[in-house]
């Protein structure tokens, strides 16, 4: 990048240009304690050296703690209240003729922000986007100035840079689909140089292994070794996650569920309620569409603090909102929230009902996320920072403004 240009403003918020090539990177289902394992078990090297010459911090992502709504928070630098990406998945009201449908929010139609890399990108920056999952591919890319030459957005699901990464593209069940992306990568900044790329991970392993297992310290010790790369050629690496991650299990390992619409129907009749679980998108063979962050649409003549008392008393629910404290609380759009949300606790997921959930590829003890409980996350960037303001809550949709604006 040109450090003399003028700043970018985006979403209120001013971002310096670097005098290097930038690599944010998203490792999905980062919960803090995966890094500090593999450090433990001398299996990342670089993430250890960041914590004694870099920066080292723990910040929280917005709830519901999911893959779109965090990814798009971080590259506009807003929660969901501005970019109004809310899940990966809702109800639209006005879908169907009126009539309403539950639809994945993967179109940027459902975007009301601009993002940094659209920013940047229009004025001149070369701009590299590689995620894991096509579902985010379009939202990541929306105003990127394309071209020859210019800015790339692709991702590893369905790419035609197989060439470039060196090795076949993996399955999207796979930890190797991770692996694609950060090879793509090191070809991407030899190759073209760009200014700023953002990659974005696939949180496959983190679903099925606990932080310190051999799979889990496996990945870590692969990103670790790319991240070492990056910096080898002269790379401000910028790394945060999208949420954390929790098993969802008794102590047998049997899954704990609350099967909220089979309770709902039994309570007030089939179909008089609709429960959605914005964690719901193509690849739910690793989670089965359970996570722990639930929104309800209710009947107009139902009495909503009566339901939210309710449900309040259910074992294993952590919070029950109305939608205009949920949207307060968690920095959420109401037009795009049920009348109330509900919040599982760290050991429990929310689903439909359990006809709908198919548990049958599990060959794990459940892991997922959504909560409060997989709230914190890390934000480490390669080069000691300058402190942020005295009592800021800092939050991974933080990560370019620390790296582009604090960085010494």
């Amino acid at each position: 990048m040109k450090p003399d240009r003028a700043p970018i403003t985006v979403n209120g918020r001013s971002y310096q240009w670097s005098d290097r090539p930038l690599v944010v990177v998203c490792v999905d289902g980062c919960e803090p304690e995966y890094i500090n394992q593999a450090v433990i078990a001398g299996r990342a090297p670089w993430f250890k050296r960041m914590m004694a010459d870099g920066t080292c911090l723990t910040g929280d992502c917005v709830v519901p703690s999911f893959t779109n709504p965090n990814n798009l928070s971080i590259v506009t630098g807003t929660p969901p209240s501005v970019h109004g990406i809310c899940g990966n998945y809702f109800f639209d009201r006005h879908g169907d003729n009126g009539k309403g449908a539950e639809v994945m929010m993967n179109d940027p139609k459902y975007l009301r922000a601009e993002t940094i890399l659209a920013a940047f990108s229009q004025a001149g920056a070369k701009v590299a986007v590689v995620t894991a999952k096509d579902k985010l591919r379009k939202l990541l890319g929306h105003g990127m100035a394309f071209g020859k030459g210019t800015s790339i957005c692709f991702s590893a699901e369905k790419s035609d840079q197989w060439a470039l990464a060196g090795m076949p593209v993996p399955s999207v069940y796979s930890a190797a689909l991770s692996e694609f992306i950060f090879a793509a990568g090191i070809k991407l900044l030899e190759r073209d140089h760009p200014d700023l790329m953002y990659l974005s991970t696939t949180d496959y392993v983190q679903h099925k292994c606990a932080p310190g297992t051999p799979g889990a310290n496996d990945f870590y010790a692969m990103l670790d070794g790319y991240l070492s790369r990056f910096e080898a050629l002269g790379a401000i690496i910028a790394l945060t996650a999208d949420h954390g991650m929790n098993a969802k299990t008794d102590a047998a390992g049997r899954p704990n569920v609350i099967y909220l619409q089979d309770i709902l129907d039994a309570w007030y009749g089939n179909e008089r309620t609709r429960v959605i679980l914005p964690i719901t998108d193509p690849y739910v063979v690793h989670h089965g569409a359970l996570g722990s962050f639930a929104t309800l649409y209710l009947p107009e003549d139902m009495d909503i603090q009566a339901v939210c008392t309710r449900i309040a008393a259910l074992p294993g629910m952590e919070l029950v909102l109305t939608r205009d404290a949920a949207c307060k609380r968690f920095e959420l759009p109401p037009d795009r929230m049920g009348d109330v949300v509900v919040v599982s606790e760290r050991l429990t997921v929310i689903g439909t009902s359990e006809k709908r959930h198919d548990l049958s590829a599990l060959d794990v003890p459940l892991r997922s996320h959504g909560g409060v409980s997989e709230q914190r996350v890390p934000l480490i960037v390669n080069r000691p920072t300058r402190p942020m303001s005295a009592g800021h809550r800092l939050r991974n949709f933080d990560i370019f403004d620390v790296a582009l604006n604090y960085t010494l």
